[in-house]
């Protein structure tokens, strides 16, 4: 099985990793890893390119516009409003 360097992967993700974490996933990526060396292996002379196998289509839906409320409608429920928009507290600068 081939070895992978969990901790530099996932200093390079910065990821912090408890010890069970990365010998979990040294396990599951080599696996990985060794699966994909067997599938490069294979012959694939031949063999015609898919780019999926289930035959699903977009699915994707049309934007189309729909009436919205207005300004004002929006802001007819809220007493802190000012030129036109919600005031909300600021959180930067503590601002009120």
């Amino acid at each position: 099985m081939m070895k992978v360097d969990v901790l530099h992967i996932a200093k390079l993700a910065n990821l912090p990793l408890k010890k069970e974490e990365v010998e979990k996933y040294e396990q599951q990526l080599s696996s990985i890893l060794s699966y994909i060396d067997k599938l490069q292996k294979l012959d694939t002379k031949g063999i015609e390119e898919t780019s999926q196998t289930t035959g699903l289509e977009n699915i994707t839906v049309d934007d189309t516009t729909t009436p919205s409320l207005s300004q004002e409608e929006a802001l007819s429920n809220t007493q802190n409003k000012h030129n036109g928009l919600f005031k909300v507290k600021g959180i930067l600068n503590n601002e009120s």
